[in-house]
C-alpha cells in the first residue's frame, strides 16, 4: 500500500462540536495527523452531548476518530508558547472561535504565520470575519435562514426545521476542507500559507443554485414546495405507500417518466410530465392513489427491475443494512460502535479506523515530546496548569 493521501500532513484542530471536527475527521481519515487541542476545563462540548458511552458521548466518538488529543490553556503564556511551538511543525491550523478570539489570546494568524510562514490557517464561523453580523451567535437553523435556504425547506404552508445540518456540514465541514487542501497545495509550491475565512452562511448561500435561478428568471425564488426540485412536480416527489412508508420518485427525464407511467398503468399521464400548480394537482393525486395501493416493499421490488428513478425512503437502520451501501463499505464497526466510513475512495488506499476518538489530553506528553519538550519541561507545564 502507498502512503495515505495526506500522510505527513500535521493539522492542529482547535474546533468543537460538529462543523470543524467533521472537517478534520475527513482530513484524519485521509491520513493527516490531526492533533485535537482542547482547553484544560470543559474541552470539546461534544464529549458530554447525548447519551454517553464510557469516556465520551457517541457523538464525540463518531466525529473524532483517527485523531490525537492534547489539552492546553491558551490563557496562560506557557500554553500559548506550546501552541506556537506546535505550529512550527504543522501545515494546517483550524479554529472555530468567534472573530478576534485567537488574536486576543496572542495566537492569531499574524503570530502563527510569524513562526511558520507556510501555515494554512482556517477560521470557521457562522458569518465570517467581517460584516455587520460577524460577532453574532448562531446555529445551523440561523445560517440557512439568512442564506434564503430555510425558506425553501418545507411545505407551502410553512418552513420546517431540517434534521440534517446543512450549514454545519456543507458550510462548516466540506467547504473548509476544500479551502484547506487548495491552500496546502499552494503553500507547498509557493512556501507561503494563507488565511482562510469560511462563513457557514456564505457557503450555504453560494450553493442555493436553483432558488437563484428562479429569482433571475422570474424575479423571485420558487415558493416553498412548488419548485422543480422542491415538491412542485409530480414526477419529482414523495408518495405514501399502503403501509405508511414512502417512495422517492425522481422521474425528471421524459424517458423515465414514460416508463413510470407504463409501469403504473396510466399512459394517459405521459403528456403531463413537467406540470406545475393546478395542472399538477390531479397528476399528483393520481400517482398518490396508485402508490397507496401497495406496500413500500412491493413497490421497491417492482422498481428495482425498472429504470425510472423510483426508490424506497429508508430508515437509518435500513440504510445501514442496504446492499449498495454495504457493498461500498460505507459502515464499519469498531470498538463496538457502528461508524460511517470515508465517502472518498482512492486507488491503493483502504480506509481504516486506526485509533478511536481520544480521551481528554490523551496524547499530551507524546505530542509535546515530538515538539522537543523534555520530561522535566512537561512536568513544569503540568504543574502550572498550562496543560
Amino acid at each position: 500500500m502507498r502512503p495515505k493521501p495526506l500522510d505527513g500532513v500535521r493539522v492542529l484542530d482547535l474546533t468543537r462540536l460538529l462543523p470543524g471536527p467533521v472537517a478534520t475527521l475527513h482530513l484524519a481519515d485521509m491520513g493527516a495527523d490531526v492533533v485535537k487541542i482542547e482547553d484544560t476545563e470543559t474541552g470539546d462540548y461534544a464529549r458530554a452531548t447525548g447519551p454517553a458511552r464510557g469516556r465520551s458521548s457517541v457523538f464525540f466518538q463518531l466525529v473524532n476518530r483517527n485523531k490525537r488529543a492534547i489539552r492546553l490553556d491558551l490563557k496562560q503564556p506557557q500554553g500559548r508558547e506550546v501552541l506556537l511551538r506546535l505550529a512550527k511543525g504543522a501545515e494546517i491550523l483550524v479554529e472555530g472561535f468567534r472573530p478576534g478570539v485567537m488574536a486576543r489570546l496572542g495566537v492569531g494568524y499574524d503570530e502563527l504565520a510569524a513562526v511558520n510562514p507556510r501555515l494554512v490557517y482556517c477560521s470557521i464561523t457562522g458569518y465570517g470575519q467581517d460584516g455587520p453580523y460577524a460577532d453574532r451567535a448562531g446555529h445551523d437553523i440561523n445560517y440557512i435562514g439568512y442564506a434564503g435556504v430555510g425558506d425553501q425547506i418545507g411545505t407551502e404552508e410553512a418552513p420546517v426545521v431540517p434534521n440534517f445540518q446543512i450549514a454545519d456540514l456543507l458550510g462548516g465541514a466540506l467547504t473548509p476542507v476544500m479551502g484547506m487542501l487548495a491552500a496546502l497545495i499552494d503553500a507547498r509550491s509557493s512556501g507561503r500559507g494563507r488565511r482562510i475565512d469560511v462563513a457557514m452562511t456564505d457557503a450555504v448561500f453560494a450553493h442555493a443554485i436553483l432558488p437563484l435561478v428562479g429569482f433571475l428568471e422570474r424575479g423571485k425564488a420558487p415558493g416553498r414546495g412548488t419548485g422543480m426540485l422542491g415538491g412542485g412536480l409530480p414526477c419529482y416527489n414523495v408518495y405514501r405507500t399502503r403501509d405508511g412508508r414512502h417512495l422517492a420518485v425522481g422521474a425528471l427525464e421524459r424517458k423515465f417518466w414514460e416508463t413510470l407511467c407504463d409501469i403504473l398503468g396510466c399512459p394517459e399521464l405521459k403528456e403531463k410530465h413537467i406540470v406545475y400548480g393546478e395542472e399538477a394537482r390531479p397528476v399528483r393525486e393520481r400517482l398518490a392513489e396508485i402508490f397507496a395501493s401497495r406496500a413500500q416493499r412491493e413497490w421497491a421490488d417492482l422498481f428495482a427491475r425498472a429504470d425510472c428513478c423510483v426508490s424506497p425512503i429508508l430508515t437509518m437502520d435500513e440504510a445501514l443494512a442496504n446492499e449498495q451501501l454495504r457493498a461500498r463499505g460505507m459502515s464499519i464497526v469498531e470498538d463496538g460502535l457502528t461508524q460511517f466510513a470515508s465517502p472518498v475512495k482512492f486507488s491503493e488506499f483502504e480506509f481504516s479506523i486506526e485509533r478511536p476518538a481520544p480521551g481528554p489530553g490523551e496524547h499530551t506528553d507524546e505530542i509535546l515530546r515530538e515538539a522537543g519538550y523534555g520530561d522535566a519541561e512537561i512536568e513544569v507545564l503540568r504543574k502550572s496548569g498550562a496543560i
